[in-house]
């Protein structure tokens, strides 16, 4: 599909409470049609730390909230060692409604393409606005290219500070891998330090969001 947009979907000036509720009705892209429901953000909208994953998963797209799967309790792990509280931190997604496939009785996680990430992006833009985060966390591939674009690497630039300038209002951000990445890892030492990796970008971040 092409010209697929959420624009007209999204209230002006609405806070974060009333862009949820809007995003129920949201058919800015295909997505939306066999995805159970929406899943738009969760946390606080006054956190100096913003998370942005990829999109919702399976779980996820069962009970209307963001990383409560399997990521979703590896990064509530990661972020208690990286000694960040829930309550300090804003989490929410490039692309709101889960993209999957269907094999047998089960539905497989599929990357969101690159016109499901423009489509979904007035919706980000518009939390950016309202949390306006002291860091921006881009927790994978999918994240990152939402808002620096498809050269983005982040086995290149991980884990270091990068500032931007968007709708005219500085940004600050820090890309690390998704905790599904860590996951798929082969488990062991691999994993364990792929896990520690993510550890240490989340502490790095946490520090970073502090204002001076």
């Amino acid at each position: 599909m092409t010209g697929m947009s959420a624009a007209k979907y999204v209230p002006a000036e609405a806070d974060i409470p009333a862009l949820r509720e809007a995003a129920k009705g949201c058919r800015g892209c295909e997505l939306w049609e066999p995805a159970t429901q929406v899943v738009f953000s969760a946390g606080n909208p006054n956190a100096k730390l913003m998370l942005v994953g990829e999109q919702p998963g399976d779980v996820e797209d069962q009970r209307g909230l963001p990383f409560v799967g399997p990521a979703g309790q590896l990064l509530q792990r990661a972020l208690a060692d990286a000694a960040i509280a829930t309550s300090d931190v804003y989490v929410t997604n490039a692309v709101k409604h889960f993209r999957f496939t269907v094999k047998g009785k089960r539905r497989i996680h599929a990357t969101p393409q690159v016109s499901h990430i423009k489509a979904c992006r007035p919706w980000l833009d518009a939390e950016l606005r309202q949390v306006q985060p002291g860091l921006v966390v881009l927790l994978g591939a999918t994240a990152a290219k939402a808002l620096l674009g498809n050269d983005f690497r982040i086995t290149r630039d991980r884990g270091h500070l990068i500032e931007v300038e968007m709708a005219g209002a500085p940004l600050r951000l820090l890309a690390t891998a998704h905790p599904s990445a860590v996951l798929r890892t082969t488990e062991g030492p691999e994993r364990a330090q792929a896990y520690q990796d993510l550890v240490t970008d989340l502490t790095t971040a946490a520090a970073l969001a502090r204002p001076t």
